[in-house]
């Protein structure tokens, strides 16, 4: 059994007990007797980390369904197996653009899939050629400007894999 403080969403489950004391109680029910070897692994405190650990696995399922995961487009096998090597990498590059370039900026670390699109990768520029030259011309009213050139510059000082 583990306590925590309620969150917002959970105030209006509490039950008549969590709401005298102020605490949320949850408990964990698993198959897990301990693992052989590992001290400590019969307590329920070991087994609630290995519950919460799992809960990051699912919410990257969920990010990966947000990707294009969710619907698979055809009938056939070739092309849907070529979908979701294509959502997998996108949900990849996701998830490194973010760790390398955004840990520091606020509303893009954590944000889901359907905010960094229309934030970030549904970019209102203008690639433009000039003197053997690229240009990428974004519009400066657009509010997540600066947040897309700071990206950019983290990842294109990355050094080169060799």
């Amino acid at each position: 059994m583990r306590r925590v403080r309620p969150s917002r969403r959970h105030l209006k489950k509490l039950t008549a007990f969590e709401q005298k004391t102020g605490w949320r109680y949850c408990i964990t029910a698993t198959n897990i007797r301990h693992m052989w070897g590992i001290a400590g692994s019969g307590h329920s405190q070991f087994l609630g980390v290995l519950h919460r650990s799992h809960a990051s696995v699912e919410d990257r399922v969920r990010t990966n369904k947000a990707m294009g995961l969710d619907n698979l487009p055809s009938a056939s096998w070739e092309v849907n197996r070529g979908w979701m090597l294509a959502a997998n990498l996108a949900s990849d590059l996701d998830a490194w653009v973010r760790l390398l370039a955004l840990h520091d900026v606020d509303g893009l670390a954590d944000a889901e899939p359907e905010n960094m699109r229309f934030r970030l990768y549904h970019l209102p520029a203008r690639l433009a050629d000039h003197a053997r030259r690229r240009r990428l011309r974004i519009d400066p009213t657009w509010p997540w400007a600066q947040a897309f050139t700071t990206c950019w510059q983290r990842l294109t000082a990355l050094p080169a894999v060799t």
